[in-house]
């Protein structure tokens, strides 16, 4: 191998190991922004949180009619998803009696979720944050919460 093609190596995999994304403001707004559409699309009024990797909440909309109660479910949706880094939906079916982590829906203070709705963020190997989507049906939520998982890329594209 010449030095040339090893020097290309080694600066790929540090280009993949250091993630120069963060969560910032102006990426959560733009995430919640195309989640909104599709929820629209979806006759659905929901509210919609993204936290940073600590989970700490960066933004959070609530569309226009949702239901209240669905933003404290939103934010924990986003605290589990990076707590556990995992979907909510993978860990509601860890999480059912008679699998492995039942009953840690009850620890960290009732935070912990377990309806389908929470996704946590990637890039590459490295979790940025999470998404959180409440006020329909588990699937429904499950649904848009994987579609904004699924936009992310293309919305750090247009920064």
């Amino acid at each position: 191998m010449d030095k040339y093609n090893l020097e290309k190596i080694v600066k790929n995999l540090v280009d993949e190991a250091i993630v120069k994304e963060i969560m910032s403001l102006d990426l959560a707004v733009r995430l919640i922004e195309k989640v909104e559409e599709k929820a629209k699309e979806m006759d659905m009024r929901v509210v919609i949180a993204v936290s940073d990797a600590s989970g700490r909440p960066v933004a959070v909309h609530c569309m226009d009619h949702a239901y209240h109660g669905s933003f404290d479910v939103a934010l924990n949706k986003t605290y589990t998803s990076t707590a556990f880094q995992m979907s909510t939906k993978e860990l509601s079916r860890l999480c059912q009696p008679g699998q492995d982590l039942y009953g840690l829906q009850f620890s960290n203070e009732g935070r912990v979720m377990i309806l389908g709705g929470g996704e946590p963020l990637m890039v590459g190997n490295t979790m940025i944050g999470a998404l959180g989507v409440s006020g329909g049906t588990a699937a429904q939520d499950t649904e848009l919460a994987a579609y904004g998982r699924a936009m992310l890329k293309e919305v750090i594209a247009c920064l």
